[in-house]
């Protein structure tokens, strides 16, 4: 598969992630983000696990432990604190801060040396979706300031390291999905447990929503994402978050009534812009040969699950 379709199929991670938002306020129970990180993340983990038929061994035990709580198990809780504590553009905009993270991590652990023309991206991309998201009433918080910078650094190292650890010979993405996940659940039970309580009843619309959630929003996007990971720098890799808010945005214009002023659209067309222009630069950033060379075995072990997976239709 050459780069570009790779590069459109990791795209639709952020893209499903983009309707969270809309699917988390008109199907799911109110004010239960705990719960409902547990809903996305466990059971499209066990899932996962279940049709890899693959379990973790020796130290990859602890690695997926690690890489859950940095990609699931803390980032959920702080995301959601930040989107409680702040605005909603606000956190979006930390949120579009993490490619930044992940240029400075990525170039310390990985060698991915990212060029002016990359960063430069990054930042125009932050900057569309702050056109896009912030209004002139925003108030700020400070733990919600500081749970969203949090959350946006454990989301960029647990994308650098995945990149950085691989994955064991012979394992796939599909797995390592399935581990992370099952592990960044596991660690939000007893968060939400001690916040929230017992588990809220369930109608017909939240067993649709989390359905929905788990499967698409969390089983398909993190696989796509983790792919993606493998097969693409980190940095391209973040540089399509920007898709995300960007697709919330249109989600609410379309579905739910909401309304996009002029400078909203542009800020759409830059963040857009600097998405694509993002991918053009990233994808000549030159990569530590040691780590490129981490995937290249396990990859071609996996390319039958791979492929059949890669063709089916991803439903947003």
């Amino acid at each position: 598969m050459n780069r570009s379709a790779t590069v459109a199929l990791t795209a639709l991670a952020p893209i499903s992630w983009g309707s969270t938002y809309a699917v988390a306020s008109e199907l799911l129970p109110p004010d239960r983000p705990l719960f409902t990180g547990v809903m996305r993340a466990l059971p499209a983990g066990l899932l996962l696990v279940a049709l890899s038929r693959t379990l973790p061994k020796g130290a990859w035990w602890w690695k997926s432990a690690v890489l859950g709580a940095l990609n699931i198990g803390a980032f959920f809780p702080l995301l959601f604190l930040s989107a409680y504590r702040l605005p909603g553009g606000v956190a979006a905009v930390l949120g579009s801060a993490g490619p930044l993270f992940v240029v400075g991590l990525a170039a310390l652990v990985l060698g991915e040396r990212a060029s002016l023309k990359t960063v430069l991206a990054a930042v125009t991309g932050a900057f569309g979706v702050s056109m896009v998201v912030l209004t002139a009433d925003a108030e700020l918080d400070l733990v919600g300031l500081v749970a969203g910078v949090i959350s946006s650094a454990s989301m960029a190292a647990g994308t650098v390291m995945t990149k950085r650890w691989g994955r064991p010979e012979g394992v796939g993405p599909l797995a390592m999905t399935g581990w992370q996940l099952t592990a960044g659940g596991l660690i939000i039970i007893p968060i939400a447990a001690l916040v929230e309580g017992a588990p809220p009843a369930l109608d017909g619309k939240a067993f649709l929503g989390y359905g929905y959630m788990m499967l698409i929003n969390t089983g398909i996007a993190y696989w796509l994402w983790f792919r993606g990971i493998g097969q693409l720098t980190a940095t391209s890799v973040t540089l399509l978050g920007p898709l995300s808010p960007l697709t919330a945005a249109v989600i609410g214009w379309a579905a739910l009534g909401q309304t996009l002023s002029p400078v909203q659209l542009a800020g759409m067309a830059i963040a857009f812009g600097a998405t694509v222009a993002g991918q053009l630069f990233a994808g000549r950033v030159p990569v530590a040969r040691e780590v490129a060379r981490s995937f290249s075995s396990a990859e071609q072990k996996d390319r039958n699950i791979s492929m059949d997976l890669s063709t089916s239709p991803v439903r947003r």
